[in-house]
């Protein structure tokens, strides 16, 4: 049977796309990472929607495989950033973010604490984005689900992020809702049995172009993935850690290795436990309790120790105090005089707590 025209074009002529699988996957010898120009002319054409499906199954399992390079994510922001910069200066501007916050993995052992963290640092005049997903598992509390229960809405867009930001210091942005080109890439995570480097990609966004930024990663050894890849990128402020679960929150049981990068310069320093024996999974997972411990109507040691302990790395990653004992004590400081029930506007909390935090 004779070929059709169309399939005949198809075979002789190569897409432009299949260059970037080749590098990739020309075996142990042949094969090589790709470049950050590479990379970002890579992501560009699948924004584009000049991919085929099966070509991005193959371009994302050849870089799993692989492990992506700080250089091949710093390329694919520089792509995806490209996508939405226009709308992030409306962002930029109203007031500013602060601090940038991702928020992908969702927590099934403990509650979201770092909610109150961020919230808690909004009270206090640090103008702060958190951007995330829901993933597909539906034995995880989600940061958007989290923050429904106690009384904060999700911003549908960039502009959306701004006004919240301007009315109350803090916003979430569902990645969904600025590049819904990533979410549907994190999307193929069920149908391709494993995590791809949109996973790595989406933590380092920074849709709100926030000086500082703070991640938090599940495996440990993309930590320097993260700062490398941040400095490629020219963040001037990030810290990432291992965070509970693989979200941005310090888990006081354990030690905590923070990595950081400021202006170019890398450093590490590691937090202690504040604990001397693990506390237990929450069976319960009862998400009503995030506005209960913020309005002192429960008790829960390990709560209050998270909510601290995680204010504590982003207090030290702004520079807000000079060293760890000096952060941890500023947010023990900061949650004991936060405001008796959970802020929802920007205007009530400037004038109170205009000068808790310390200009250093």
């Amino acid at each position: 049977c004779p070929l059709s025209l169309y399939t005949h074009i198809m075979i002789r002529t190569e897409h432009p796309f299949a260059q970037y699988i080749r590098i990739l996957g020309k075996g142990k010898r042949g094969g090589r990472g790709l470049t950050q120009a590479e990379a970002t002319a890579a992501m560009r054409l699948i924004i584009e929607g000049a991919v085929e499906s099966v070509q991005i199954g193959a371009f994302l399992m050849l870089l799993r495989i692989k492990e992506e390079s700080a250089e091949e994510i710093a390329g694919f922001v520089q792509a995806v950033r490209s996508d939405f910069i226009a709308n992030t200066n409306s962002l930029q501007s109203a007031p500013g973010v602060q601090l940038d916050w991702s928020s992908y993995a969702g927590k099934r052992r403990q509650l979201p604490w770092f909610i109150l963290s961020a919230l808690l640092l909004a009270a206090h005049g640090v103008t702060v984005l958190i951007h995330g997903s829901r993933g597909h598992k539906d034995d995880r509390v989600y940061t958007e689900a989290a923050l429904t229960a106690v009384g904060i809405g999700s911003a549908d867009s960039l502009t959306s992020a701004a006004r919240n930001i301007a009315e109350m210091g803090f916003a979430y942005l569902p990645l969904v809702n600025f590049c819904p080109v990533l979410q549907s890439l994190l999307d193929l995570r069920p149908l391709l049995g494993l995590r791809s480097p949109i996973n790595t990609i989406t933590r380092m966004l920074n849709p709100g172009a926030a000086p500082y930024s703070l991640q938090g990663i599940f495996h440990p050894g993309y930590r320097p993935i993260h700062r490398q890849a941040a400095t490629l990128l020219q963040q001037p402020h990030l810290a990432v850690f291992k965070g509970e679960g693989g979200e941005t929150e310090r888990n006081p049981d354990n030690p905590c290795l923070v990595q950081s990068v400021h202006l170019g310069i890398e450093s590490e320093e590691t937090w202690g436990a504040l604990f001397n024996q693990r506390h237990l999974k929450d069976e319960i997972m009862d998400v009503r309790r995030l506005k209960a411990l913020w309005n002192n109507d429960i008790d829960d040691e390990y709560a209050t120790a998270t909510v601290i302990s995680t204010t504590a790395v982003a207090l030290k990653l702004m520079d807000k105090a000079a060293n760890m004992v000096e952060a941890e004590a500023l947010a023990r400081t900061l949650w004991q005089s936060r405001p008796k029930k959970m802020v929802n506007s920007r205007q009530t909390t400037q004038a109170y707590y205009a000068d808790a935090l310390p200009r250093r």
